[in-house]
């Protein structure tokens, strides 16, 4: 069994800050790499921000320069640190990991709100 929990979310004004935390548990062999996803009503669930087991990471395009993705000390966390906050940022964003049991399978928390006021 693997488990992810998100936290951090809340209420902020625009040009605010979160910082948005995901642990994962279980039986792991490895993480290969963990992202944040992010869906808002009415709208597919795209990509955030994702980072690898060697550190690299890869941003989109609506995100770049005002959110850093990155992992803790004890690799199985991971984090988001989200400035400059814009109403668009409005969402449930979810943390998903591609963890080795040893077979490598994506799992995923069950979100966190997010929600920015204009």
């Amino acid at each position: 069994q693997v488990q992810v929990v998100e936290s951090g979310g809340g209420l902020v004004q625009a040009g605010g800050s979160l910082r948005l935390s995901c642990v994962v548990s279980g039986s792991i062999f490895s993480i290969n790499a963990m992202g944040w996803h992010r869906q808002a009503p009415g709208k597919q669930r795209e990509l955030v921000a994702h980072i690898t087991s060697g550190g690299s990471t890869n941003y989109a395009d609506s995100v770049k320069g005002r959110f850093t993705i990155s992992r803790g000390n004890v690799k199985n966390t991971v984090y988001l640190q989200m400035n400059s906050l814009k109403p668009e940022d409005t969402a449930v964003y979810f943390c998903n990991a591609v963890v080795r049991t040893p077979r490598e399978n994506s799992y995923w928390g069950q979100g966190t709100q997010v929600t920015v006021s204009s």
